[in-house]
């Protein structure tokens, strides 16, 4: 789900602001609702819910359950019980200055002087988010969690807002004071715990990095895009196997398929479609 508005003025909107910022399961049949959870409760900082979901079905801490792997924008990496909707985890997977803790319901202990101002305050993540709308992967070979990362700190600004129909309600606005650094950070899935990282380039002409989303396939390889380059990396280490320069900005995930007994790896990049072969004495 998405995140409240104004973005970045909660005074009008007291409460945790329900199902904002929130995962919720639907009954298939009817449509009604089976549980939620609430990533950021009275959200101020525009981290809204809507990064990827992985189903991972595994043991966890000894018994067999269907969880739910989820990388957020607030820069908390958490794990649920897809069934129930249970909390088990809350982790950070990167720098983060607004939540003192997570308690053992998932809630998080906000820290007041994260919250926007009226002389701005310095938060991480960015209002971009720690990630966001970019798939993460994850591998069953490896048993690691693929998560693109952007590294970065906002300066948030509060004002009472004026609504106007038809105009962007965002209450007031952020600025951006450090260089956003783009990577993929592998994860223990179970943990949290990061595992290994792999740094791409930054566009020093907007002091920014972008980066795509994630793809794993079982020869043990990870493919991503960051800016216009289009990279292989080594999924159990994170080392660059090999990179393209497609030539346009690469903002989708790659995907893979298999034609006349052959798998290829495609990607989007600007206005085109790249497509790879390759090459193995055995389809993975």
């Amino acid at each position: 789900m998405g995140n409240p508005s104004p973005d970045f003025h909660g005074e009008d909107r007291p409460g945790d602001n329900l199902y904002s910022n929130s995962v919720i399961a639907l009954d298939a049949d009817s449509g009604s609702l089976r549980w939620h959870f609430q990533f950021t409760p009275h959200d101020e900082h525009d981290w809204d819910a809507v990064q990827i979901p992985v189903l991972i079905d595994t043991l966890y801490k000894g018994v067999s359950r269907p969880l739910m792997a989820w990388a957020n924008r607030n820069a908390f990496y958490y794990l649920l019980d897809r069934r129930t909707g249970e909390f088990l985890l809350a982790q950070p997977f990167a720098r983060q200055s607004w939540a003192e803790s997570i308690d053992s319901l998932g809630r998080p202990h906000v820290i007041s002087s994260s919250r926007p101002s009226r002389t701005g305050a310095l938060v991480y993540p960015s209002v971009g988010g720690a990630t966001n709308w970019w798939s993460p992967s994850f591998s069953p070979r490896t048993g690691l969690f693929y998560v693109p990362v952007v590294e970065g700190s906002s300066i948030v600004f509060d004002e009472k807002p004026k609504f106007q129909s038809g105009e962007l309600f965002l209450g007031s606005v952020s600025q951006q004071p450090t260089e956003n650094i783009a990577m993929v950070r592998a994860l223990d899935p179970l943990s949290g715990k990061m595992k290994w990282e792999h740094r791409f380039e930054t566009d020093r002409s907007s002091r920014h990095s972008s980066i795509a989303g994630v793809l794993s396939v079982g020869g043990d390889l990870l493919f991503v895009g960051s800016e216009q380059t289009f990279y292989a990396l080594d999924a159990r280490t994170g080392a660059e196997l090999w990179r393209f320069n497609a030539g346009g900005r690469i903002a989708a995930a790659p995907v893979s398929y298999f034609a006349n007994g052959k798998q290829y790896v495609v990607i989007a990049a600007g206005r085109s479609l790249i497509a790879f072969a390759l090459e193995s004495d055995h389809p993975n």
